[in-house]
């Protein structure tokens, strides 16, 4: 709701006096007419009816959630491991790509990221599920911090406690303005998706309902008198709406009689900035969830040199530090439930595809510092020590 913010706050928006308050329509003409900024509006406006958004946070998603993981800590590095094993089945319906995918995204959208734990009075959860953003509301207490997690859906609520080996796992993005929610990239980017969506829109009248004539019709009268009748004037109009309107009567022959003259038209400066202003909206947007542009088919973008070049430049500015701080959070959080379990959960970086090249670099440069150590050598490319050189 627009007013969320108020209430959040511990205010409540001030009551209308008026009978007629409630139907008050507010006008908006010759104004710029912006979505709404709330997290359903932006997802529904957004992700679900733009192609730009859309490719971008399933591009993220999907890049993020099929990263390599890894376990280890001060001491060794696991093959196997009970937070490995419950994340890689999270819950019955769930596997971990799907788990994480959900949760990036929802990241992403609203700048928040909510994970539940089931089960496990005694040790690790049984489950793990991703709770949806717009549903969540933090309750914040005497003193500011959060000492609870309300979930309503239906008009109903069920509440969570803050605890330190909570329920609940609040991961969020950093908000300058708000000490409880996190800022999402798809708010940064809805001005730059406004304006995509409404030239797609225009250019989706122009092609449906001849939203702008191509050309005009010039009526020649005898001795100067250039003025059609009433009569004439209505079958005129008749005849081009029923017979040179719409897709199904494209590149039709028009007859024309009685000394009317055909004048073709073509489309202003203005019109054909339509199409590079929608363009620099793409740019945009994918700009504010840090995707490189030609990675979602926007044309004529030569930021990086080449398309393996924009690939590496995508998971190491944009995939790697989301997922290593999600990753992170989860491993923090699950380790206060079993205090055997605490490990740092990552992403394997030498089996990242995009990155060949970069690991390789690192790890030729390392083997002939021959003034490192085999421990200062594996501390730097990120390994445990090993248990001989204990």
């Amino acid at each position: 709701m627009a007013f969320d913010f108020l209430r959040r706050g511990g205010h409540q928006p001030e009551q209308k006096a008026s009978a007629t308050g409630p139907v008050v329509a507010y006008q908006t003409s010759g104004r710029v007419a912006w979505s709404p900024r709330d997290t359903v509006s932006l997802t529904k406006v957004g992700f679900c009816g733009n192609p730009v958004v859309f490719r971008a946070v399933k591009l993220i998603a999907e890049a993020a959630a099929a990263l390599p993981l890894v376990a280890q800590d001060a001491t060794a590095r696991y093959d196997t491991h009970p937070l490995m094993a419950l994340l890689s089945r999270p819950n019955g319906a769930q596997g971990r790509a799907e788990l994480l995918e959900a949760l990036y995204a929802q990241l992403l959208l609203s700048g928040n990221g909510y994970v539940e734990a089931v089960g496990g009075d005694a040790g690790l959860p049984v489950e793990l599920h991703v709770l949806r953003s717009d549903r969540m509301s933090v309750v914040p207490g005497a003193d500011g911090w959060p000492v609870a997690f309300e979930y309503a859906v239906g008009g109903r609520k069920h509440r969570f406690a803050a605890t330190d080996a909570a329920p609940i796992c609040h991961i969020r993005n950093f908000h300058p303005q708000d000490d409880h929610y996190g800022f999402s990239p798809l708010q940064a980017a809805a001005m730059a998706m406004d304006v995509h969506n409404s030239a797609s829109r225009w250019s989706k009248a122009l092609l449906d309902n001849a939203a702008r004539p191509s050309g005009a019709i010039v009526y020649k009268g005898s001795e100067g008198q250039a003025k059609l009748s009433e009569d004439q004037y209505d079958r005129l109009v008749s005849e081009m709406e029923s017979h040179h309107q719409g897709a199904r009567n494209a590149g039709r022959p028009m007859l024309l009689e009685g000394g009317l003259d055909w004048k073709p038209m073509g489309f202003s400066p203005s019109d054909m900035e339509f199409q590079k202003t929608k363009e620099s909206a793409a740019r945009e947007v994918a700009l504010a969830f840090g995707v490189p542009p030609m990675l979602i088919g926007v044309q004529g973008d030569a930021t990086y040199a080449n398309y393996q070049e924009a690939h590496r430049a995508f998971y190491r500015l944009t995939v790697l530090p989301l997922a290593t701080r999600v990753t992170a959070a989860l491993a923090h959080w699950l380790s206060a439930f079993d205090a055997g379990a605490a490990v740092e959960i990552k992403p394997d970086l030498d089996q990242v595809t995009a990155l060949a090249a970069e690991r390789d670099g690192q790890w030729a440069r390392v083997a002939r510092a021959d003034f490192l150590t085999d421990a200062e050598k594996r501390s730097l490319l990120g390994l445990p020590p090993v248990a001989a050189d204990e």
